[in-house]
């Protein structure tokens, strides 16, 4: 399973939340890193959808992905086995993100799916809450 995880919201290490910390607990950092995608304000947390913007964020290399997964999809609330067009917001998908030191690297990326009507862009791709 692949280790990497490339966060942009309430799991990066600036925010301090449990889940923060809990994730800097279980991976090493492999630093800022960018996405193409939109990012919106949904309610006090993010979402990504893609796009042609840069979404800003970090990598972790997870230390037992498979451990680490089940805790992180249940915090973003997707149910296993519900496939698109089924209630999950999120979905979490490989991409390719690139790395502050200008290489990529293939991570797991949470998108959001459900309706962004009303939802406000990132406009600098950043999520500083």
């Amino acid at each position: 399973m692949n280790p990497h995880l490339f966060v942009y919201g309430t799991l990066m290490s600036h925010t301090g939340t449990e889940k923060a910390r809990a994730l800097m607990a279980e991976a090493d950092s492999l630093g800022p890193a960018t996405i193409p995608g939109v990012l919106y304000r949904i309610s006090w947390y993010p979402g990504l959808v893609e796009g042609t913007s840069l979404v800003h964020g970090e990598v972790f290399k997870l230390r037992d992905p498979a451990r680490s997964i089940v805790w992180l999809d249940a915090y973003e609330g997707i149910v296993p086995g519900d496939g698109p067009g089924n209630r999950n917001e999120y979905e979490r998908v490989e991409r390719t993100v690139r790395l502050a030191t200008g290489s990529d690297v293939t991570a797991w990326v949470y998108l959001y799916r459900a309706d962004i009507t009303g939802c406000a862009p990132v406009a600098d791709g950043r999520w500083m809450t």
